[in-house]
């Protein structure tokens, strides 16, 4: 049996299982997304959901589907779909299954585009929400009135515009737009292309007027690991246990997180809030993005190419691992130590212990591989900022990180097979994925391990400064390789706890 809306009534009741009430669906479309993708799905649309349930925010979503294919799938199962809650949250286990029943309709850009434009003249349509991935908040040169826009900004472009002309101008049409994509100031960055496309598409003054100052642009910053459906025998079980099947079933962590830059206006349009405390708005997020870029983000990236070498697959192999799990405990008060900016130490410890409860999650398979995804912009985005800080107040070397940067420059090491850079591990290729990746191909076909530090450590286009200006730093990097080159990487953090 599909998951369906005809099909609700003979899903058995089970503890665990929330079922969506029939009066969910004759909500009116508040929200227009732009994405379809798991974390929207999982975190977004699981506020937006809770909300109803508890007959707070009253309103359901219209996605926009902006890759290829249709929206056939979602509308098979009338925008249903399953969220399944599964981790630990202070060492108690959490299991939920949450039918969500948020999504209204999902218009494929392409094929739908006239109806998409249509939901501009709704009234009740006061949000914008998004997540195209970082790439997708990128200035594309484009005339947005003809055809379908290119760009994520073209269409929320061409969107605002048709909104204007709607409502004639009226001031109180404009709409509160919250990209999630991780990208800093993701608000103030769709803002500003925005504006510079509307210059491009030479649209009158009165519009960016009320596009200025009628709308409002909220950074955000999401934090909640959805890694979307499991395979083979997990899906199975799952689906068996459900009583159903589901094309879009989504798993998560317990764990949830939306910070969103706001006023008390920004809280008034989205009143979702009210059903969640995870959901932070304020008028400054500073706090949650450091945290969160620094002891989550920060932490994954000096440990992902290390834990990897070491021969595990998945976060909490790793910390399961008598060793790995106090090197990466370490690692991460090293890192609380040298956050740039001024949080209570109370604070940044309960983030650190619920950091850590995270990487235990047995339900959860996080790989160490998809972590190194754009290892190198992740390593100057997230790092950079964490090892200059160290070294101002401690003037040392950060041993923890330090080593954490030699398995990072020993995955990048790699042989070239077509379009592509593959590492090896125990004689296993894995593939690199990252924009970096022709670099240091060239850069270890060319020079030995020394010459490789010392090249990347001076990178100042790499790093946007020059990590070779740290004292001792290239040095322990280079002791740190040549120990696991030899020795292998879990014997060398081994020796260095010891």
């Amino acid at each position: 049996m599909q998951l369906s809306k005809e099909n609700l009534k003979h899903i058995e009741s089970k503890p665990g299982l929330q079922i969506p009430d029939e009066k969910l669906f004759n909500l009116p479309e508040k929200v227009l997304q732009f994405g379809t993708g798991v974390l929207l799905r999982g975190l977004p649309d699981y506020f937006i959901d809770k909300a109803n349930r508890q007959g707070v925010f009253n309103g359901r979503v219209v996605i926009v589907k902006s890759t290829g294919g249709t929206g056939e799938k979602f509308a098979r199962q009338n925008g249903l779909y399953t969220v399944c809650v599964r981790g630990l949250a202070n060492g108690i286990e959490v299991k939920e299954d949450i039918i969500n029943a948020s999504v209204s309709r999902v218009l494929a850009a392409k094929t739908a585009w006239a109806e998409i434009l249509e939901c501009a003249h709704n009234p009740e349509m006061t949000i914008v929400l998004s997540n195209t991935t970082e790439v997708g908040i990128q200035y594309v040169e484009e005339n947005v009135f003809s055809g379908v826009p290119e760009s994520f900004p073209g269409k929320l472009l061409a969107f605002l515009y048709e909104r204007y002309k709607a409502f004639n101008g009226d001031t109180t049409k404009g709409m509160v737009i919250v990209p999630t994509e991780l990208i800093t100031d993701n608000g103030d960055t769709l803002k500003r292309i925005m504006l510079q496309l509307a210059a491009y598409n030479n649209l009158e003054v009165d519009f960016i007027t009320w596009l200025t100052e009628c709308n409002t642009f909220c950074n955000s910053l999401v934090d909640r690991i959805v890694p979307g459906k499991p395979s083979g025998a997990d899906m199975e079980a799952l689906e068996a246990a459900l009583g159903y099947t589901d094309a879009h079933l989504t798993m998560s962590e317990p764990f949830c997180l939306w910070a969103i830059q706001g006023d008390d206006k920004v809280k008034e349009v989205l009143s979702f809030h009210k059903a969640d405390d995870a959901v932070k708005i304020a008028p400054d997020i500073t706090l949650f993005k450091e945290l969160k870029l620094r002891i989550l983000n920060g932490t994954h990236t000096f440990n992902c190419g290390l834990a990897y070498l070491c021969g595990f697959e998945l976060t909490r192999e790793a910390v399961g691992d008598a060793y790995y799990s106090v090197f990466s405990k370490k690692l991460m008060q090293q890192i609380s130590n040298a956050i740039p900016y001024d949080i209570d130490e109370d604070v940044k410890a309960a983030f650190a212990k619920d950091t850590f409860e995270r990487f235990c999650n047995p339900f959860i398979n996080h790989q160490w591989q998809s972590i190194t995804a754009q290892y190198t912009s992740k390593m100057r985005m997230r790092n950079m900022p964490l090892l200059q800080q160290h070294y101002k107040v401690y003037n040392n070397v950060p041993q923890y990180m330090a080593v954490g940067f030699a398995g990072y420059l020993l995955y990048m090491k790699s042989t070239k097979s077509g379009d592509g850079f593959y590492g090896s591990r125990n004689g296993a290729l894995y593939e690199i994925n990252d924009d970096a990746a022709a670099y240091f191909y060239d850069l270890w076909a060319n020079n030995d391990a020394d010459a490789v530090v010392d090249a990347v450590l001076s990178n100042e286009v790499l790093w946007e400064t020059s990590l070779a200006a740290l004292p001792g730093f290239a040095e322990a990097v280079k002791v740190y390789m040549k120990s696991i080159s030899e020795k292998g990487a879990l014997q060398t953090v081994a020796s260095l706890l010891q």
